[in-house]
């Protein structure tokens, strides 16, 4: 990750997260404390922001500098609103292509996806908080700059997003192994938000029940499994192919 994405200091990272900088991921020490330390404590609280307690080792080997026992990254990028970016797809005129992203953890897995999907014209990715890849700078790299041109939304859980987008009047349709049907005999002409899991468990059941669609792919050999970002693809075409 490039040493500008990374700020270090109690004082520094209250700055930035007042100052409205988006902050992907923040490292505490275990056992901080101290009158400032209670009071980054309190602002993280009251913003909602997760954070992991790392040993002081950890810190330690993302800066020699002194960090004073915090240390965290600015996103390369801003996040959008979902609800503000739907109305706005939806007022336009065009048919709704969403990407969900459920746990997905491989940043250049993650950078790949973008890149398909600025490239098959989708309208917005959504990923959740927290548990999955973070938007870094491997990230910005691995999709060649397409993560500028492409809204990403960050919610608090996947699930609410499906519902409001369902809600919307956009199907959801899951990518699943399970599926009885190929992706090929869904219609994804109509407002759809297509759901990918992550490399090695997939999407999850809770998220799968929600789904108003399950599609897999044809699968011919003995392996019987793709690379989550091959898939991605492969879903993404068969929805230009069916809307050209």
């Amino acid at each position: 990750m490039k040493n500008e994405s990374l700020i270090f200091g109690i004082r520094t990272i209250i700055e930035a997260i007042n100052s409205g900088k988006t902050i992907d991921k923040i490292f505490i020490q275990k056992g901080l404390q101290g009158e400032l330390s209670r009071e980054l404590m309190n602002l993280l609280k009251k913003e909602k922001l997760s954070f992991s307690q790392v040993p002081v080792e950890k810190l330690n080997k993302l800066t020699r500098k002194n960090h004073q026992g915090v240390v965290a990254y600015i996103s390369p990028i801003e996040f959008h609103d979902l609800e503000n970016l739907t109305m706005q797809i939806i007022e336009s005129g065009e048919t709704p292509l969403f990407l969900i992203l459920d746990q997905l953890s491989d940043v250049r897995n993650f950078g790949a996806i973008i890149r398909t999907a600025e490239c098959t014209g989708v309208h917005g990715i959504i990923i959740q908080k927290k548990g999955g890849a973070p938007v870094s700078a491997d990230t910005v790299k691995t999709s060649t700059g397409a993560i500028f041109k492409i809204p990403i939304c960050k919610v608090d859980h996947i699930k609410d997003a499906m519902f409001y987008l369902q809600g919307s009047g956009i199907q959801i349709v899951a990518a699943s192994e399970k599926a009885a049907v190929p992706i090929y005999d869904i219609d994804l002409k109509t407002p759809t938000a297509i759901v990918m899991g992550s490399e090695g468990k997939g999407i999850s059941n809770s998220v799968l029940k929600i789904a108003d669609h399950m599609a897999k792919l044809p699968m011919y050999g003995e392996i019987a499994s793709l690379n989550v970002s091959v898939a991605c693809g492969v879903f993404l075409y068969e929805a230009i192919r069916q809307r050209l």
